[in-house]
């Protein structure tokens, strides 16, 4: 399968292809041409491909300076760029040369983010091997990090030369993180795509039904949403922060555990329970679209609630984040399953829809 971003310049193709990271080095020939690469990955996602995508890139004649970090949310940090910037320069990586992120979410948002500032910007290849990476956050461009006030704080806008999909590395996944990846699928078919949603519904999309899945259709499903948005507004200036459905509350979420309690595509599917529970209440929401909602987010084995008695914690925690304008703050709604809008807040009406919604 194959979906093309169309960017004008900046445009790059999505290829997704189970068993193909054995073939990643000519891949790579296909859309680069220089010799250096620097492999950034993390150590967990390393002992399982690591050799094997390190060995394809050599086959290919390409230099290859692999780079490991340690795994988890809290590798996100200006420090591990640092790192990254310093290993980079002494193994001699230019402006010529390209950047592979082979990993989940935080090696794709880290990496990318050091690509994007490394010389003042370099290329790089998104090779996702989480299923949130997937469907998500290898498509579109937005790399980061995090501060301590919050998740995503400094980042940038710079869009990969390709991505490359390998669904049979989600064999090797965590259950936890297969569930976790689920987070962000159901947001695409709550925001856009009523058809998508019922799949889900109808297909157990649980990790040990893996083997009897088609998660190839799942992956271009959601990969075709976020690619049609970014193709119509690229830098968040529109209809791409339709995305952020449940993230605002998920973001708050996060920090209050210290990025430790929840996953972020559990912390994902209770903001979207949370915020439409309540928008629902409020009038806002097409009655009976929270107890679908619910439904599909439980029986993938994710979280729907959390504790009322965290919620100031969450409220001062969401203030940081970057959707926040002045005084009022941007959030995603449902008006049914399929069907989003955007709706400017105060902070006293986010506590109000907040305190609906748990």
């Amino acid at each position: 399968m194959r979906l093309e971003v169309n960017l004008g310049i900046n445009s790059y193709g999505i290829t997704i292809e189970k068993n193909s990271l054995k073939n990643l080095g000519e891949k790579v020939k296909s859309v680069f041409k220089g010799e250096k690469i620097a492999m950034i990955t993390d150590e967990n996602v390393n002992g399982f491909y690591g050799q094997l995508v390190e060995q394809s890139l050599v086959d290919a004649g390409f230099f290859v300076e692999k780079l490991v970090l340690p795994h988890g949310e809290k590798t996100k940090t200006l420090d591990s760029a640092i790192i990254l910037y310093n290993k980079m320069l002494a193994a001699g990586i230019s402006r010529k040369d390209l950047v592979i992120t082979l990993g989940g979410g935080v090696i794709g948002d880290l990496g990318g983010f050091v690509a994007a500032t490394y010389l003042r910007g370099i290329d790089f290849i998104q090779v996702p091997t989480s299923l949130l990476a997937q469907i998500d956050s290898s498509v579109g461009g937005k790399v980061g990090i995090d501060l301590p006030a919050g998740k995503n704080l400094v980042g940038a806008f710079h869009q990969p030369k390709a991505v490359f999909i390998d669904s049979s590395t989600l064999d090797t996944l965590p259950t936890k993180f297969f569930i976790d990846g689920m987070g962000e699928a159901v947001k695409y078919g709550a925001i856009f795509d009523k058809d998508l949603f019922e799949l889900m519904k109808k297909n157990s999309y649980r990790k040990e039904n893996f083997d009897f899945l088609d998660m190839d259709e799942l992956i271009e499903r959601c990969c075709f949403w976020k690619k049609t948005v970014v193709e119509e507004d690229e830098k968040e200036a529109g209809r791409r922060a339709l995305l952020n459905f449940g993230h605002t509350f998920a973001h708050g979420i996060e920090k209050m555990e210290g990025y430790e309690g929840y996953t972020h595509g559990e912390a994902v599917a209770i903001g979207m329970c949370t915020i439409t529970k309540g928008s629902e209440a409020l009038g806002l929401t097409k009655q009976g679209t929270y107890d679908s909602l619910k439904e599909l987010v439980v029986s993938l084995g994710l979280p729907s609630v959390f504790s009322a008695e965290k919620k100031e914690a969450v409220l001062e925690a969401l203030w940081y984040d970057k959707k926040v304008v002045g005084s009022h703050i941007n959030l995603i709604l449902l008006k049914e399953i399929g069907i989003s809008y955007m709706q400017e807040m105060t902070k006293e009406q986010v506590e109000e829809i907040l305190s609906k919604g748990l």
